[in-house]
């Protein structure tokens, strides 16, 4: 089968959407030809069976010569593919759905997001399988919807040969408010009122339109003289060391969203806390926080903190191999493949 796959970004070191380039090369064992359209291209190194196709944003292209080369390629190359997987954005379908309905091409869509709209109904109209992974995600309604596998490179993501320092947190995401990192912030500044003062890294950047909520960030940072660093965005490449250099890496993001960052660090050893309802029977309470509940997080890192390094290394052992067992890459390319058949 020749597969069509519409993202946003093909480029390894995009520091939010790299780890993409994994998939594709998951996938190309897997199917007779690949052909991405992406928004954006940067660096790559794909399969012989894999071409890419941008609409030029990385060129400073406008939107009207994205449409343009948008349906220029799919039309053009409508007799090199036989079914088409859109990751994430649900505008390539609500432009491509009725083509795609016309050539008769089986069509696909990976959203996995708390939120949706309308939008998103007449998108998965035009779909024959919706993907995700969480049951809260907006589109785990559908009839047609099918969980998949997180995604997680289990070749990649491993404990590398670096010192982890004890007791240190990390945060790898966005800075945004669905991230929740200010919930973080709070957690800390609880725990040093009791005499805890703990150190976090901060992997990430705003968008310009979060930039004020970034800045109050910092602002509380330094009013409290938490020990906090900021080093700004990195790239899916390195991640796998800074997740093995730290103890325990937290996530608040909501159970709609289920990130790939509570996967990838327990992949690597370190020990990942969230506020997901989806990890509820598959991992240790110890490691579920309530959603919006910066008193519960202070309590669940102050328990943590107080584990032997005996135990906590039975607990690393144990979570890495959930993402082995029920959310590895190679399991995800293969459902992927089998479905579409």
């Amino acid at each position: 089968m020749r597969l069509l796959i519409l993202t946003q970004v093909v480029d390894r070191n995009d520091p939010v959407l790299g780890f993409f380039h994994e998939w594709i090369n998951a996938f190309a064992l897997h199917f007779e030809s690949i052909t991405v359209i992406c928004l954006k291209k940067g660096v790559y190194n794909l399969p012989h069976n894999v071409r890419v196709f941008s609409l030029g944003k990385e060129e400073g292209k406008n939107r009207f010569t994205y449409v343009l080369r948008f349906f220029t390629c799919i039309i053009s190359l409508r007799n090199e593919y036989d079914s088409v997987f859109v990751h994430m954005n649900q505008e390539y379908v609500l432009l491509g759905g009725i083509i795609w309905k016309i050539f008769r091409k089986r069509v696909s869509m990976w959203r996995n997001h708390h939120a949706g709209s309308f939008l998103t109904d007449i998108a998965s109209f035009f779909c024959d399988q919706v993907f995700c992974t969480s049951k809260y995600s907006y589109t785990a309604k559908y009839k047609k919807i099918i969980f998949m596998p997180v995604g997680i490179d289990a070749d990649v993501f491993y404990p590398r040969d670096v010192t982890r320092k004890n007791n240190t947190l990390l945060f790898i995401a966005r800075i945004a408010p669905p991230k929740n990192l200010h919930l973080i912030i709070d957690a800390l500044i609880i725990l040093k009122h009791k005499g805890l003062d703990l150190e976090l890294d901060v992997y990430g950047a705003p968008l310009p339109k979060d930039e004020a909520y970034f800045e109050n960030i910092k602002q509380s940072v330094k009013t409290h003289r938490l020990q906090v660093i900021f080093h700004g965005p990195i790239k899916n490449t390195e991640t796998p060391s800074i997740y093995t250099s730290h103890d325990i890496c937290i996530n608040m993001s909501s159970s709609g969203m289920y990130d790939k960052t509570i996967f990838e660090a327990m992949a690597c050893g370190c020990l990942s806390i969230a506020s997901n309802k989806n990890l509820v029977g598959l991992v240790k309470d110890i490691f579920i926080v309530n959603q919006d509940d910066a008193h519960d997080l202070a309590q669940k890192l102050e328990t943590i903190v107080g584990l032997d390094l005996e135990q906590k290394n039975a607990y690393r052992s144990e979570l890495r191999n959930i993402v082995v067992m029920h959310h590895s890459l190679r399991s995800l390319a293969e459902k992927i493949h089998t479905v579409l058949l």
